[in-house]
C-alpha cells in the first residue's frame, strides 16, 4: 500500500511514518515545513515540500506514486494561536484540507485518516469522554477540526470516501528507539518543558493552577503516547474497505496523570529537581480530561504500550536530553 501522509514531518506525524515503513509500506510526506522539521522525516519516504491545498501537486503525488490512501496530520495545534489569529488556523486547518479532501477523491483515492482532536468537545459534562458525547468546541482550533469532520462525513456521503478520524487526547512521549521527538517553536507542553526546566535549559517551569478540584489540585491529563496513536493509525486502515466508511475514535489511556505527577515522573526518571514556579489557573483549563478509548480497543485490537506517565517520560528523556536543539543537532 502507498500512503500520503501530510504533516509527516511533524511530531506526530513523523513517528507515524516511521512505524509505517517499518510495516512495509511505502509513504510520501507531504509538508510545507513552516513547523515540520526535514531531519524528522525518515529517509526511507519520499518527502515533497508542499501545502496540502495545492491541487496539482496532490494530483501528481497520487499519479506518480500510486497513492491508495491518505493519513492526514498537517494542520496548526497551538490553542492560543488560533483564539488571536482564528483565519490562519480556518485557512491551514480547514480550507486546506477541504481542498485536500476533494483532490484525493477526484484522483481515485478514498480512503482518509484524520488526525483529530479532543478540543472539538470543548468542556466535557461528564468523564470519561465517549465519542458520542456532544461536540461543542471552545476555541478556533477545535472548531477547524470539527469542521472537518464534517466535511469528511459530507464527502462520504457524496462520493463515497471511507475515513477515520482520531480524536487525540495528550500526544506524548517520543518514538521508542530513540530518533524522534518533540520540537516545538514555542514549546507549549508539559513533558518537554518540565525536562528542560530539570537540565536548565529553560526557566523555572511555571505550574498553572494548584487549587482545583482533583486530589492534588492540578489539572489532570490523559498522556497518550506517540507510538499507541501511530499503531491505532496502521490498525484503522483494514476497516475503510467499505465504501462510505465513517468512523470515529477516542484515543487516550483511560488513565489520567496530574500535572503535579508528570513533574514527579520528570524528576523520578532524570533523577534531577523540577524547578517550578506556581502561578494562577489559566482560562479555559478543565480540571480534568480523559478518554474512553474502548471502541478502538474493541474495534482495532488497540492496545496501550506506554499505560503511565513514567514509561512515557521516559522515551521523552530518551530523546530531549541529548537534543538540546531538537532537530538542529542531528541530521537523518
Amino acid at each position: 500500500m502507498a500512503v500520503l501522509v501530510t504533516g509527516g514531518a511533524g511530531y506526530i506525524g513523523s513517528c507515524f511514518v516511521e512505524q509505517l515503513l517499518n510495516a512495509g509500506e511505502q509513504v510520501v510526506v507531504l509538508d510545507d515545513l513552516s513547523r515540520g522539521h526535514r531531519p524528522a522525516v525518515d529517509p526511507r519516504a519520499t518527502l515533497c515540500q508542499g501545502r496540502t491545498g495545492d491541487r496539482e501537486l496532490v494530483a501528481q503525488l497520487v499519479r506518480e506514486h500510486a497513492v491508495d490512501a491518505c493519513a492526514h496530520f498537517a494542520a496548526f495545534a497551538y490553542v492560543g494561536e488560533s483564539v488571536t489569529d482564528p483565519a490562519k488556523y480556518y485557512d491551514n486547518n480547514f480550507t486546506q484540507a477541504a481542498i485536500l479532501f476533494e483532490s484525493l477523491a477526484r484522483a481515485g483515492v478514498k480512503q482518509v485518516v484524520f488526525s483529530s482532536t479532543c478540543a472539538t468537545y470543548g468542556v466535557p459534562s461528564a468523564l470519561p469522554l465517549v465519542e458520542t458525547m456532544p461536540q461543542q468546541p471552545i476555541n478556533p482550533y477545535g472548531q477547524t477540526k470539527l469542521d472537518v469532520e464534517n466535511a469528511l462525513k459530507a464527502l462520504a456521503r457524496a462520493h463515497g470516501l471511507s475515513f477515520a478520524a482520531f480524536r487525540y487526547f495528550n500526544a506524548a512521549g517520543a518514538a521508542e528507539d530513540g530518533t524522534i521527538g518533540e520540537d516545538h517553536d514555542p514549546e507549549t507542553h508539559l513533558i518537554p518543558l518540565a525536562i528542560d526546566a530539570a537540565l536548565g535549559r529553560r526557566p523555572p517551569l511555571r505550574l498553572f493552577g494548584t487549587d482545583y478540584p482533583t486530589p492534588d489540585g492540578t489539572c489532570l491529563r490523559d498522556y497518550v503516547h506517540v507510538d499507541d496513536l501511530s499503531r491505532a493509525h496502521i490498525a484503522v486502515f483494514d476497516r475503510l474497505a467499505a465504501a462510505g466508511a465513517a468512523l470515529f475514535y477516542n484515543l487516550g489511556t483511560g488513565r489520567p496523570s496530574s500535572n503535579r505527577e508528570v513533574i514527579r515522573a520528570v524528576e523520578e526518571v532524570s533523577g534531577k529537581k523540577v524547578p517550578l514556579v506556581e502561578a494562577p489557573r489559566r482560562a479555559g483549563d478543565p480540571p480534568a480530561l480523559y478518554a474512553d478509548s474502548s471502541k478502538a480497543q474493541r474495534e482495532l485490537g488497540w492496545k496501550v504500550t506506554f499505560g503511565d506517565a513514567e514509561s512515557i517520560v521516559a522515551t521523552a528523556w530518551k530523546w530531549h536530553s541529548p537534543h538540546p536543539h531538537g532537530f538542529n543537532d542531528r541530521k537523518r
